[in-house]
């Protein structure tokens, strides 16, 4: 009868043990769905990509599978050393940049966070409590007296969430996605960071070759008006003729001021690129040589491995699916492990001696394993809301494949065609100039009139213009398709992620 006695009193011991090992066979079992990346539609060949852009030999390398692969200093293949100062001067002091790299911190940060639950949480606490019991509590009579007492406690507090179903490693996973996608992120304001110092650059150097022509200009203008004057003072032509001489310098003068305000702006805009203040950058000017170099845009699917924004799109995704995870497992127990170990006494001066220790197994209030059985469909809102989550994020991703190629294949049509209008361009500013030169002729020989000159002159000034204007839209379309491109490979090592990250962090 004892020993039917002792069996009766473990039983619930027992059963409660192969529960809880069952529960603790389950840990790890997560029920996040499997990620798979969605695939998209990707051409075997660029569109507008000529047979040049698929030969070897290039100061271009192809891109290697990796979301993380080191970006080449891809402004070098310009050789223009300016240009390079004032990217590595960017790359320090932009704050743009350095509001992503804060962003980054962050996301890593809430990863660290994330990864904490994996461990159990320690906290410790002393303090004391006052209360008088009931006298139902005690066991004693309705008017019975009882005293308060105050009860000291010095202990230390254990708490740990057993991952039955994954919640924890789908957050921790959500959490790594979340700051892989800030990195790409990152890597994106970087590259667009060098594509528009790059642009911003050529547009400066676009406005000093217009000035230089308008300059120009204005002294042609100055010696016709000089040889027009003295036309007139010998009385062989009008003062028609000397006041259109005047007017044309007038207006290409006016024309130069214009150009130099717009030159002063984008020379502002450059600075602000720099982290500096206008009055603080200053630029000498250079006017803009032609740009012939050729990119290789390779293969379609290789974007896919280049542009961060692709990435960042792509980490989204996986974070979105992650979070699925997280919401399914509140359909299933959780279970949390609580524990203290510590000191209590009635009195303060004894509440550290040996046989005030005590510990406790289990929470104070609730239970360990829970499971809610009725929420009004809130659990399954949110499963509902994380699957339309990832939906959205497949969708964004492959919108953003789709603009990739997009901008791929529209500057590769801008370059390809402006070569063709350089060609065409040349041949025009040619002619023009030849047929000016004629008119000049013409005009001190007498058989034309100074109208016929004028004309003359403002095509030739005209067409010049426009060679000015195409040779800048050709650099910045380069600049364009490597951003497209998601930046180069060159031979030039380029500075890891981490220090890119640490250098903007250092100029704070």
């Amino acid at each position: 009868m004892k020993a039917l006695t002792m069996n009766s009193l473990l039983r619930p011991v027992r059963i409660s043990s192969v529960l809880l090992a069952a529960l603790l066979a389950l840990a790890g079992c997560s029920v996040a769905p499997t990620y798979d990346r969605p695939s998209v539609d990707t051409p075997a060949a660029f569109k507008e990509a000529g047979p040049q852009h698929g030969q070897d030999g290039s100061q271009w390398k192809t891109a290697q599978p990796a979301e993380d692969i080191t970006r080449g200093e891809w402004w070098k293949i310009f050789g223009d050393d300016s240009l390079n100062a004032l990217e590595e001067r960017a790359q320090h002091a932009n704050f743009d940049l350095k509001a992503a790299a804060a962003r980054l911190g962050q996301a890593r940060a809430l990863t660290r966070d994330a990864r904490s639950s994996y461990l159990p949480q320690v906290d410790a606490g002393i303090g004391a409590t006052r209360q008088r019991p009931s006298p139902a509590s005690q066991g004693l009579a309705a008017d019975a007296d009882t005293r308060p007492s105050t009860l000291y406690r010095a202990q230390l507090g254990v708490s740990y969430e057993v991952d039955l179903f994954g919640r924890v490693s789908s957050s921790v996973d959500a959490a790594t996605a979340d700051a892989q996608r800030s990195e790409a992120l990152f890597h994106s304001v970087l590259l667009a960071l060098q594509a528009d110092v790059a642009q911003q650059y050529f547009q400066v150097r676009e406005l000093d070759a217009a000035l230089e022509l308008y300059r120009g200009t204005v002294e042609l203008r100055g010696q016709s008006l000089k040889l027009v004057q003295r036309r007139f003072d010998e009385g062989d032509i009008s003062e028609v003729d000397v006041a259109r001489a005047k007017s044309e310098l007038a207006s290409a003068q006016s024309e130069a001021f214009g150009i130099a305000r717009q030159r002063a702006t984008a020379e502002h805009a450059l600075a602000i690129l720099l982290g500096s203040t206008p009055a603080e950058f200053s630029l000498p000017a250079r006017p803009l040589s032609r740009i012939t170099l050729d990119v290789p845009a390779g293969l379609p699917s290789t974007l896919l491995e280049r542009r961060p924004d692709i990435a960042a799109a792509e980490r989204a995704m996986a974070a979105a699916n992650a979070r699925v995870g997280v919401a399914r497992s509140a359909f299933f127990p959780s279970l949390n492990l609580t524990g203290g170990l510590g000191y209590e006494s009635a009195q303060l001066g004894d509440l550290f001696n040996w046989s005030s220790r005590t510990f406790l197994l289990g929470p104070l209030v609730g239970t360990a394993l829970s499971m809610p059985l009725f929420d009004g469909g809130r659990r399954q809102a949110g499963v509902d809301r994380a699957r339309a989550s990832y939906e959205e994020q497949v969708a964004t991703y492959r919108g953003t494949v789709l603009n990739a190629f997009r901008e791929v294949e529209d500057n590769l049509a801008n370059l390809r065609i402006l070569g063709d209008q350089n060609r065409a361009q040349d041949e025009a500013v040619a002619a023009s100039a030849r047929a000016a030169k004629l008119s000049h002729v013409q005009y001190r020989e007498g058989s034309v009139s100074y109208f016929g000159v004028i004309d003359a002159d403002r095509t030739v000034l005209q067409q010049q213009r426009v060679s000015v204007q195409l040779d800048g839209e050709r650099a910045r379309s380069t600049v364009n398709l490597i951003r497209a491109l998601g930046g180069g490979w060159g031979p030039v090592p380029a500075a890891a992620p981490e220090t890119r990250l640490s250098q903007a962090n250092s100029t704070n």
